[in-house]
């Protein structure tokens, strides 16, 4: 593994989100090319982490700029994972939003125990109406 660079908003296909995707073992809708194409278009967001042109993680989230941001992917290839890179890609969510802006996520079963060891507050007062998929 070579030096990990950070993008902002770089363009990225579907098909490379989808393969961060399935290397993290996030759950999400990877043989759905066009929604996967509609949430990167949609997202105000998207930072990348890169091992030489080898696309290795994603932090996709949705914002005002100035009351919250919605951090609505983090995904890190496995073969990555445990090296800071989630970490980073979250700080530099962090400076694009500023100090105004709440950053607030809905983690994954898997994911409970890793949010608060890098800075993240539980929080007891959300509620979802969860999408039909």
């Amino acid at each position: 593994m070579g030096e990990i660079h950070y993008r902002k908003n770089e363009r990225i296909t579907a098909e490379q989100l989808a393969e961060v995707f399935k290397a993290s073992g996030i759950r999400r809708p990877v043989e759905d090319k066009p929604r996967l194409e509609r949430m990167l278009h949609h997202a105000d967001i998207l930072i990348t982490a890169w091992d030489k042109e080898r696309l290795v993680g994603v932090a996709r989230a949705l914002t005002d700029y100035s009351y919250c941001c919605y951090l609505s992917d983090l995904a890190v290839d496995q073969e990555y994972q445990h090296k800071g890179i989630g970490k980073e890609l979250i700080q530099e969510v962090e400076r694009e939003i500023g100090e105004e802006a709440a950053l607030i996520l809905l983690a994954s079963p898997i994911a409970m125990d890793y949010y608060p060891k890098i800075g993240f507050n539980c929080i007891e007062n959300g509620y979802i109406i969860p999408r039909k998929y």
